[in-house]
């Protein structure tokens, strides 16, 4: 017998996402549902090839019966909704900010630190972790394995699809005024987005920093190891779809290029396309649409003992939101739901990358 799942924000970038990502894994669902706010009740969206669903209110839904919900309606809307889901009895796996830094809540990169998730039982809730912390998360943890990193500096390139749909249109219609000599207009970022980069995600917090480049520090060492100290600035670029990351790895041992790269290849989710050569590299165009983090530029810092310079691709919507969410739903339908007849092992997923 197969699931109930519920896509709350299904009519989102990342809720839309969640149901291509359910239906193209033959996800043992034997209902799914697709839940929003108010105002979007009676839209349909789609859920991959197996069908038009047509969206619920969330105010007035019942989680009763629900096995599994993925949420991904904002922050704010989590907050009130996740907690009901939890208490009638429903498996909550929340792609927002909400949850992620509570301590009874585990926070979850299924190829990175799967033994979380028995935590969830405490509230009944699973964090899934921001966007740029999946795809640094992934790429660091091969590599923390086989010698233990000191500290880490990234600088992000992230896609205007993080920002949502509204601000996609936004970056379309700047680009294309531009072409007519139309002025700009500015409503979903702080400065022009097209042809332009914007150093600045997420609100600014006391120190300087901004609240994107927070979860990056505190997301990061969670769910890999406290004791890593990291520094994150993050971008916001003209790109659609894909986030990028260039990473500095400080290690306290040698690791050496050649055992890096090995570590990378061998990890699931990762593929390693790194050549000395024009197009030798992954950019986020070619990154949209595929499932896997891909590794590109792995070279020797030679300013520190044992350090590594990496460039990280993935599609945010994808591993970095939808599909992280399913695949800890299919790791919690192997290991809590008993569904272990039915869904295909995590294990056996991940040599398809």
């Amino acid at each position: 017998m197969g699931l109930k799942v519920a896509v709350v924000g299904a009519t989102g970038n990342v809720g839309r996402e969640m149901l291509n990502v359910l239906s193209e894994r033959a996800f043992p669902a034997d209902e799914v549902v697709a839940v929003a706010s108010e105002r979007s009740l009676g839209l349909e969206v789609s859920y991959g090839d197996n069908g038009i669903l047509k969206v619920q209110d969330l105010d007035r839904f019942d989680f009763k019966g629900v096995d599994i919900a993925l949420f991904s309606p904002g922050a704010k809307v989590s907050a009130v909704h996740a907690p009901r889901a939890a208490k009638a009895g429903t498996i909550v796996i929340d792609n927002t900010s909400q949850f992620r830094m509570d301590h009874d809540v585990p926070l979850v990169v299924p190829e990175v630190n799967p033994q979380a998730l028995a935590q969830y039982k405490k509230r009944g809730i699973i964090a899934n972790p921001n966007c740029s912390t999946i795809q640094m998360v992934m790429a660091l943890k091969p590599l923390h394995n086989i010698a233990k990193i000191k500290r880490v500096v990234v600088s992000t390139y992230q896609s205007v699809s993080g920002a949502g749909r509204e601000a996609m249109d936004e970056l379309f219609n700047q680009t294309r005024g531009i072409f007519v000599n139309d002025l700009p207009k500015k409503e979903q970022f702080t400065k022009q987005i097209a042809f332009n980069v914007i150093p600045h995600i997420d609100n600014f917090m006391d120190g300087g920093d901004t609240k994107e480049e927070w979860k990056m520090v505190v997301e990061t060492r969670k769910i890999l190891d406290p004791t890593i100290a990291v520094t994150a600035t993050c971008v916001r670029v003209p790109v659609f779809v894909g986030h990028a990351e260039s990473i500095n790895v400080e290690f306290e041992s040698e690791v050496t290029v050649e055992r890096a790269r090995s570590a990378l290849k061998s990890f699931p989710g990762i593929i390693v396309i790194d050549h000395r050569a024009d197009e030798g590299y992954v950019t986020p165009v070619e990154a949209a649409g595929d499932d896997a983090v891909y590794v590109s530029r792995i070279r020797k810092d030679p300013t520190v003992p044992f350090g590594l310079n990496l460039w990280v691709v993935a599609d945010n919507l994808r591993k970095g939101a939808a599909l992280n969410a399913v695949q800890i739903a299919e790791l919690v339908a192997e290991t809590h739901l008993k569904q272990g007849a039915t869904v295909t092992s995590l294990a056996s997923r991940r040599k398809d990358h």
